[in-house]
């Protein structure tokens, strides 16, 4: 009998060979309830956390799921005592209840009077709470509910929420299912949602997160807010839900720095969201000023600050989060759990990739050499402008001109952090740039000259992360990024992941320099991918340049 693929320690760290013949679908087991930390060449290092399981728990497996799998791969006997405490840990979600009481209104039941009476003690639960109904419920201030929801996940008891959700103002909505049909897992993961009441669903980029959003809205038959990142999204969405659903364009309206319209469904941007006047967010009050009756957050893992706080305030609305990833820097996922729901559904890339809904990709990481004197400019930088320095050398743009002129009849997007730097690659190449001084209009005009073909190369800065839809896009050249950031990572992949109407793959160039800190933030924002089952193939920049 072969060994297995999974090294299981009593640390909670998980070893995978991923040259083990079994390592594929370990991965795609281990997924659900396991966070990738280290990706090098053969051995791949996750981690058991309490956020993970409990992600695992709201999503339907259990702990003797979570403990058959690691048996079933495992190489080695497992301790017993990491078995005892993934069961604990899974445990721990669901022993707490808030629910709604016909007579006290909104309570906190358990019925484990123990940890009731512990979360009761606790300083930052206390102020929370009012009366002691029984031994086994408490009652809660009603606007409490989502700051109760964040006090006890720290506390590291996670409550199952069901209050319950107002209705919000009816409107009809139905999907339009005119030359098209909702794909299976689009379907699973509307439902999945519905039933769950509110939470996230990860779906890769490409894969049709929008349709799942229109699923949402049909099934809540309710007027809702759209939230999204920028006014090139909310106008993607816009026309995404005309086509696709029986709304018309009177019903939607838009929320922006450009317009302020309130209609019965509102796609909102983050920016204006959150746009002090006299130090006040004067914007918020639309989340509370109308009765929605379901409430969309797009690229959820983006969050503010301001939304997460007022977020807490709405927990009688529906919510639905939906992103490519939920991995954030500032570890805030315990936030969006909290305040916007467990994970209701995700599927792996590579599924998706099998079922011939995103392109498959090719994946480059290219090994640039700095000359003498980049070396020594980076060497002698100051710490904080050491990423910089490195990031944007003369070699580097060189490199990706040299690209770009390989890949002169592929649809080629490429992006970088600076704009100094991305300027000076679309003035050599003599191509079209956008970044955050672009105006809407003309963005959506590059955009759709691109989209047709019209234009073969555009030079993008970080506004082109997200949401934005370019099917054709098939090269994508990261000359610089945001330091390390995973999510970074997985949304300029995304850019490329559109199905192509040739069916070919898409190629995702890397760029970074040899002996330096680039590579270390590398490293750290390949991993997301690599739990995806996306491998970089490493090549030299001399590899590219012209001899």
């Amino acid at each position: 009998m072969t060994q297995g693929p999974l090294i299981v320690q009593s640390d909670k760290t998980l070893l995978l060979d991923i040259d083990h013949p079994l390592s594929a679908e370990c991965r795609q087991a281990i997924a659900p309830f396991a966070e990738l930390e280290k990706s090098p060449e053969h051995i791949h290092t996750y981690r058991l956390t309490s956020l993970g399981l409990w992600n695992a728990r709201a999503s339907g497996h259990d702990a003797e799921q979570v403990i058959d799998t690691l048996l079933k791969y495992s190489r080695y006997a497992v301790a017993h005592a990491l078995l005892l405490d993934i069961a604990d840990v899974m445990g721990r979600y669901g022993r707490l209840r808030i629910e709604s009481h016909p007579v006290h209104g909104l309570v906190l039941i358990s019925t484990d009077v123990a940890v009731l009476t512990e979360v009761m003690r606790a300083k930052k639960v206390a102020p929370l709470l009012g009366t002691k109904v029984d031994d086994e419920t408490v009652t809660v201030h009603p606007s409490q509910r989502g700051h109760l929801k964040q006090a006890l996940l720290r506390l590291g008891w996670p409550a199952e929420d069901f209050a319950g959700y107002v209705d919000g103002q009816a409107h009809a909505i139905s999907l339009n299912e005119d030359g098209w049909k909702l794909r299976e897992y689009q379907k699973l993961a509307a439902e999945g949602f519905w039933h769950g009441g509110s939470g996230v669903v990860v779906l890769p980029c490409g894969a049709g997160k929008t349709l799942v959003g229109a699923a949402a809205m049909a099934h809540a038959q309710a007027t809702t807010l759209i939230l999204v990142t920028n006014t090139v999204a909310a106008r993607q969405w816009r026309d995404e839900l005309i086509k696709r659903t029986s709304l018309n364009e009177d019903e939607i309206g838009e929320y922006s720095g450009a317009k302020k319209e309130i209609r019965p469904v509102t796609i909102a941007t983050y920016q204006v969201m959150t746009t002090r006047k006299k130090g006040l967010y004067a914007h918020l009050d639309l989340f509370d000023s109308h009765d929605w009756g379901l409430i969309i957050y797009d690229e959820v893992h983006l969050l503010p600050a301001p939304i997460f706080r007022f977020t807490a305030d709405i927990q009688s609305r529906r919510r639905l989060g939906l992103t490519a990833t939920l991995v954030r820097e500032d570890g805030m996922e315990g936030e969006v759990f909290s305040l916007i729901g467990p994970k209701r559904f995700d599927v792996p890339w590579k599924e998706i990739e099998a079922q011939g809904y995103i392109a498959p990709a090719d994946c480059v990481e290219v090994r640039v050499t700095l000359t003498d004197h980049e070396r020594l400019t980076y060497a002698t930088a100051e710490q904080e402008d050491k990423y910089r320095t490195c990031a944007t050398t003369a070699t580097k743009k060189n490199v990706v001109i040299a690209l770009a002129k390989q890949h002169e009849d592929d649809q080629v997007l490429i992006i970088g952090q600076y704009i100094s730097q991305i300027d000076e690659i679309a003035a050599e190449l003599a191509v079209p740039i956008i970044k955050g001084d672009t105006p809407v209009k003309e963005r959506e005009e590059l955009y759709g000259k691109f989209r047709s073909g019209e234009i073969k190369c555009l030079v993008v800065s970080k506004v082109a992360n997200f949401s934005i839809d370019l099917p054709e896009a098939s090269i994508a050249i990261q000359v610089s990024g945001t330091f390390g950031s995973r999510q970074e990572e997985a949304q300029r992949l995304g850019r490329i992941l559109r199905p192509k109407s040739d069916g070919r793959g898409a190629r995702f160039y890397s760029l970074v320099a040899r002996d330096t800190i680039d590579q270390d933030f590398a490293q750290n924002r390949q991993r997301f991918l690599a739990e995806q089952g996306y491998s970089y193939r490493i090549i030299d920049a001399d590899e590219v340049l012209p001899r």
